[in-house]
């Protein structure tokens, strides 16, 4: 129980400090290229996590090679979308678009890795969606096609847990971090010089100045000190556990938007965002019933085996 509690306690840190992520960023495409930020993301993330996981991490295991370079891209199409909306959107809406991805994560276990997936759950993805749009709405109004990248985020961010899922068994988390992280350095280097060469506003570097050299900084290390609140988390508590809480980011997401910009979400945006996390919340619940469901099949045949030996 004291493990699990601290694995909570870990978990609302992390809460607290990723909307930091989001703050930073949007301070920062004030002035710098959202290609850039991207960059400057992992790069500094994967120094700061560096000396955590040794220089041996550096080394990526050459059966791993590609599913890491699959991973370090999705992360570098989901950070690059999601910066690209709060550039411009509030990040509450922003955020409140993007935690659709439990339900695209859900579809996509069923259609690539044949996780069972009832008729309840499906339902509560599908009500969680239309709470989506209620959010997408009011920002399509106002900012267009820029709503459509936090969707971006949520796919290429599921994409990404699958692939975590399936590299878990073979890399520890601060060993994945620092790869992937400088592996989304490696694929980025290549559109910034394509954008420095063509004059592509969103991938042309420039040359920081003022407070852009902290905003940028910034990003790096809530993202290294966030993502390392939530390993140490997972280390201690069951996801199951600590996926409710997870809710929790769109209210200090809420609050720093307000404080540091001015943005609150309206009244059809906060009814979205109801209807979303309760799905969620629904659909981690449908989880955790089926995962104990199962234990409960395999463990009279594992008693049996055992029995048999």
């Amino acid at each position: 129980m004291d493990r699990t509690l601290a694995g909570m306690a870990l978990m609302l840190g992390f809460v607290a400090t990723a909307p930091l992520i989001d703050v930073a960023s949007k301070l920062a495409s004030q002035t710098v290229p959202v290609g850039q930020i991207t960059a400057v993301r992992f790069l500094v993330q994967g120094l700061v996590t560096l000396p955590f996981a040794g220089l041996v991490a550096l080394r990526v295991p050459r059966p791993l090679l590609w599913p890491l370079l699959a991973r370090a891209a999705c992360l570098v199409v989901s950070t690059f979308a999601f910066v690209s909306a709060v550039a411009v959107m509030p990040i509450a809406d922003a955020l409140a678009i993007v935690f659709v991805m439990p339900f695209v994560l859900l579809f996509l276990g069923r259609l690539l890795m044949g996780d069972a997936v009832g008729p309840r759950r499906i339902a509560a993805s599908v009500l969680g969606f239309a709470g989506s749009l209620l959010v997408m709405r009011p920002a399509w109004d106002s900012y267009g096609t820029t709503a459509l990248w936090p969707l971006v985020t949520a796919v290429s961010f599921a994409f990404y847990m699958l692939l975590t899922r399936s590299l878990s068994p073979r890399l520890g988390p601060a060993e994945m971090q620092v790869q992937t992280s400088w592996l989304a350095v490696v694929l980025c280097l290549p559109l910034l010089g394509l954008g420095a060469a063509s004059g592509q506003p969103a991938l042309a570097p420039v040359w920081p100045a003022g407070l852009a050299w902290a905003w940028l900084a910034g990003v790096g290390v809530a993202s290294a000190l966030a993502h390392g609140l939530m390993t140490l988390a997972l280390r201690l508590a069951p996801s199951a556990t600590l996926a409710p809480l997870n809710y929790l980011e769109i209210v200090s997401a809420a609050a720093l938007g307000y404080l540091v910009f001015g943005d609150w979400p309206d009244g059809p945006t906060w009814a979205g965002i109801g209807v979303i996390v309760v799905s969620g919340l629904y659909v981690i619940h449908r989880e955790r019933v089926a995962s104990a469901e199962r234990r409960s099949e395999l463990l009279p045949a594992a008693t049996a085996r055992r029995g048999e030996g």
